[in-house]
């Protein structure tokens, strides 16, 4: 069975993303090191890594995950941006680095107006040069695939092709797959279009990259390009496409988080929901 989780707060603490999976009853989890909206982040304190290690080595649960800063982009033509963005992102290589996280997930990047070759290039060249400077770390960067909102690159397989075949050290790259963003992006998980979107994928990358999924059903229709999460069956993906990533044996042991609302129009607290779900079409 897969081990599902959801991105969780660190309102209060970091460790208190760890609560709250366990109070869920999950079996991972994905939280931020830091604020995703700002750039700046307070160093972490000893006494904040010692406590999140205690709590997640007491949580039994598997590959902490955090998810970089929305503002970094690696892709981005502009020389000052893109020199902030490398810099951001190799802090948050050693946050979850000292923090004993297993992934590290971030969107490819933005173009923005430089074209798809231009931005995936500047992609490879920033993250060897976050690996030159972080050499030995153990966590994974995860390539997160994209709805393609605007400029955003990581739509297509492959430019997340083009990206493994030319970093230099393409061990410390895996792939995050997010079924929202792939159906936004044109790739339909339906009857018989989920094998044909996976072999692709094989084709492509190859299915033993990807580490981690982020389960969310889309709020627009396939090929939309917006990026929009419904909780799991109440969007335009539905629920058979869940039921049979869920069962799919070749993702039996990888991480599946979810992404979705946290609550709906009443107020109703959703994760226990849709992680319910899962666990009814795993089981």
């Amino acid at each position: 069975m897969p081990l599902f989780g959801a991105h969780l707060s660190i309102a209060g603490g970091l460790h208190n993303a760890v609560s709250a999976a366990v109070a869920l009853e999950c079996q991972t989890v994905q939280l931020f090191t830091k604020n995703a909206s700002q750039w700046a982040a307070k160093p972490l304190q000893d006494s904040e890594v010692t406590h999140f290690r205690k709590s997640w080595k007491e949580s039994k649960l598997k590959f902490a995950t955090a998810h970089d800063s929305y503002l970094i982009n690696l892709a981005s033509p502009n020389d000052e941006l893109y020199r902030k963005s490398i810099a951001a992102f190799r802090l948050e290589v050693e946050r979850a680095e000292a923090l004993g996280l297993s992934y590290l997930v971030t969107h490819p990047g933005a173009h923005t107006g430089s074209g798809e070759d231009a931005g995936l290039r500047r992609i490879v060249a920033a993250l060897d040069e976050v690996h030159t400077g972080t050499r030995g770390v153990k966590v994974q960067v995860l390539l997160e695939t994209t709805a393609g909102q605007g400029s955003c690159l990581g739509c297509k397989f492959e430019h997340l092709q083009f990206i493994l075949d030319n970093v230099s050290d393409t061990d410390r790259l895996g792939v995050c797959v997010d079924t929202c963003h792939i159906f936004a992006a044109g790739y339909a998980l339906d009857g018989e279009n989920y094998d044909r979107t996976f072999h692709e994928f094989d084709e492509r990358i190859g299915v033993e990259r990807i580490k981690c999924f982020h389960l969310n059903d889309s709020v627009k229709g396939l090929g939309c390009r917006v990026d929009r999460h419904a909780g799991i069956g109440l969007g335009t993906i539905g629920e058979e496409p869940f039921k049979r990533l869920v069962t799919d044996k070749r993702f039996a042991k990888l991480p599946m988080i979810l992404e979705t609302p946290k609550e709906d129009a009443d107020g109703k607290s959703m994760d226990p929901v849709n992680l319910a779900k899962l666990r009814s079409w795993a089981g």
